[in-house]
């Protein structure tokens, strides 16, 4: 199994340099450990995983004879299990001012940052791994996507064409290096034992008193509204669970870096907006496990196509930025009118609006919706209609059209 490299390699070795303490958040089996192995081969970085309950157990109860036993510069994986190291963590970096000293991973991104927040504020880089970018799989650098030509004719050059079924096929597929690298070459087989062992140990880990069955059938009902606004209430129906139950369900999906939310636009110059987020997951495969689909090709041709599409291209503009380093704004418009632009990119002090289509022949009508962000008080830039055509276009002056293999 060949390792595949990753975009945030260059930003782990920069904050290295700089920061004591590095930790890398996100959800299981995307490869965090993986990739920092992979860094630290010939090097004296030591390693403890406190998935190890003997080495956990020194963790929590006697964090000072833990840090004797495993010095810096170490990689301590899993360290939302162990909150009690962040003090200590802290006295040692204090101490010694030694960057890079200490690389810690972990998979409950809000549970943990609480302690991060608390101990280690000023001396901790926080970045976020999630499952490959298609950038990765393809081999090309990773830069933010951007609605910008140049920028665009560049990513032209270096990714890999991929026609309406290839990019059916890599949404079903999903983006897990487990898939991607061939280790499982079925990827429904791995999604349903990435369930059980997530709702097994992780789920749990957070709120023991889940019902694995329910959790399942949430879990499920919240795939099924993938690129949708949140609705908790027709969640809980579908659940049968109730609505405090599915809201702090969601919040334990967002921790375990499952899902995402786009929030709605809104300055002080538009009004009639609406409040409510929107519902995204960072890896597909595991949204077309979920909702059943037995192919690429029935999902290509059902009735989900065009959520699970949109949901596709709106992780992969949000891995882009994390794969940076950075943090992305992304939003999208809706006003009361239901009327709708699918992803608002807010940098530099514009606004670039998007859309979002399976066709290949996308017309003027798509992008009459754009104007509506002319009250507001950033300017709107160039605007995009990202879609299935085979290459980069054009819709007019101000309106490219982007193919979704160019992201």
């Amino acid at each position: 199994m060949s390792y595949i490299k990753r975009n945030l390699e260059n930003v782990v070795r920069q904050v290295t340099r700089e920061y004591p303490v590095l930790l890398v958040t996100g959800p299981r089996q995307v490869g965090k450990t993986t990739m920092l192995q992979k860094l630290m081969e010939g090097t004296e970085r030591g390693y403890v995983t406190l998935d190890d309950l003997n080495e956990r157990n020194i963790a929590k109860t006697d964090p000072e004879l833990f840090l004797q036993l495993h010095k810096p510069p170490v990689l301590i994986d899993e360290v939302q299990y162990a909150p009690e190291l962040f003090t200590y963590i802290k006295i040692n970096v204090d101490k010694n001012h030694e960057p890079g000293a200490f690389w810690l991973t972990g998979s409950q991104v809000f549970k943990l940052m609480q302690g991060v927040q608390e101990s280690l504020a000023g001396r901790v880089a926080v970045l976020s791994l999630t499952s490959l970018s298609q950038a990765e799989i393809s081999g090309g650098t990773m830069k933010p996507f951007t609605v910008d030509l140049e920028d665009l004719n560049e990513r032209q050059k270096e990714r890999e064409q991929a026609d309406t079924r290839e990019i059916f096929e890599r949404i079903y597929q999903g983006s897990m290096p487990a898939i991607v690298s061939g280790i499982n070459s079925n990827s429904q087989l791995f999604y349903s034992s990435y369930l059980s062992t997530y709702i097994e140990r992780d789920v749990r880990e957070l709120s023991d008193a889940i019902d694995s069955l329910k959790f399942l059938r949430f879990i499920t009902a919240v795939a099924a509204r993938c690129g949708q606004m949140v609705n908790a209430a027709e969640i809980a129906r579908d659940a049968d669970i109730n609505q405090t139950q599915a809201k702090d369900w969601l919040t334990i999906l967002e921790t375990l870096g499952i899902i995402f939310y786009l929030h709605p636009y809104s300055n002080n110059l538009l009004k009639r907006l609406v409040k409510t987020p929107k519902l995204y997951f960072y890896d597909t495969g595991l949204v077309c496990y979920l909702t059943k689909w037995s192919s690429a090709e029935t999902l290509e041709c059902g009735a989900m196509n065009g959520a699970i599409l949109e949901n596709y291209v709106v992780a992969e503009i949000r891995k882009t930025y994390l794969n940076c380093g950075k943090e992305p704004y992304l939003y999208y418009y809706r006003d009361k009118d239901a009327r709708e632009i699918d992803i608002v990119l807010e940098h530099d002090g514009i606004l670039n609006p998007i859309e979002i289509k399976k066709t290949a022949n996308p017309g003027t009508e798509l992008v009459k919706v754009f104007e509506l962000l002319d009250k507001a008080s950033t300017p709107r830039a160039k605007g995009a209609v990202i879609c299935m055509k085979p290459g980069l276009s054009a819709i007019d002056r101000d309106n490219y059209i982007v193919p979704v293999w160019i992201i």
